[in-house]
């Protein structure tokens, strides 16, 4: 059986996680539409003390792979500084976007950027932890919305070793079928680190990242359980609705998994 828990706010996880039955938590440990540094959790030593599984996602904002010296720069820090931290604290992974690029940019620039930001990292000892890369919803030149973009990705910074993060809501609006998903990501990136399992409220390749609970969105709930099966890595809902919501979504899962 997977590990399965749920994307849960940052001032009580260990506690927000009861609420949900969860056996794993995702977290955000600063700001994630601000580019301040983490510091140390109010509960860090119970979080690294904790049986639960532990999850950090980087903040919304970083974009390493983008032309603008003003936010890549920036990015690179930021994501080596919440990379630390999540070690810190003994997170299994770092979760970061894979970013984008301007309409008229040269994809190959930002392919590049991936690479100089892991051989930077790998020069000065590495993050300290996986970075898993997540597939994206919306953009037209995203890094990883599409997964011919993904494999030309992986081309450049697979030597690095990254982890990968599916997404089901990102992957349908994104204009990926759900059907054959694992496959195809494991043919180019040979893993499937975790699942972000969501359902979507806007339609297939809407381009629109807006997650719903199971069964009152747009994609099949038995569609997002067979991906997180076939997949069996560790799952992640990120879903709304509280403990009430995340807890059916996971009492879902762990039913549909235990009786496959």
């Amino acid at each position: 059986m997977p590990v399965i828990g749920a994307h849960v706010d940052s001032v009580d996880p260990l506690g927000a996680a009861a609420a949900t039955d969860a056996e794993a938590v995702q977290f955000f440990l600063a700001d994630p539409q601000g580019w301040k540094a983490p510091v140390e959790h109010a509960h860090a030593a119970e979080i690294r003390d904790t049986d639960l599984t532990v999850y950090i996602h980087s903040p919304y904002v970083l974009n390493v792979a983008t032309t603008n010296n003003r936010i890549r720069i920036p990015s690179r820090k930021l994501l080596g500084q919440h990379a630390a931290a999540a070690a810190g604290i003994g997170a299994k992974g770092l979760i970061v976007h894979g970013g984008h690029l301007n309409a008229a940019d040269d994809p190959e620039v930002g392919y590049d950027n991936w690479r100089k930001t892991f051989a930077r990292a790998a020069d000065d000892g590495g993050f300290g932890l996986p970075i898993l890369i997540e597939n994206t919803a919306g953009g037209n030149n995203a890094m990883v919305r599409r997964f011919d973009r993904l494999a030309r990705l992986w081309d450049v910074i697979g030597e690095f070793g990254p982890g990968f993060c599916l997404d089901t809501c990102h992957a349908h609006a994104g204009g990926e079928d759900l059907v054959g998903i694992v496959e195809r990501v494991l043919a180019i990136t040979g893993r499937v680190d975790l699942v972000h399992a969501n359902d979507s409220r806007d339609a297939f390749d809407s381009g629109a990242d807006r997650h719903a609970n199971f069964g009152s969105g747009q994609i099949a709930a038995e569609m997002i359980a067979e991906v997180c099966r076939t997949a069996g890595s560790d799952v992640i809902v990120e879903t709304p609705g509280g403990p009430e919501g995340q807890g059916a979504d996971i009492a879902f899962l762990r039913g549909s998994l235990v009786s496959a």
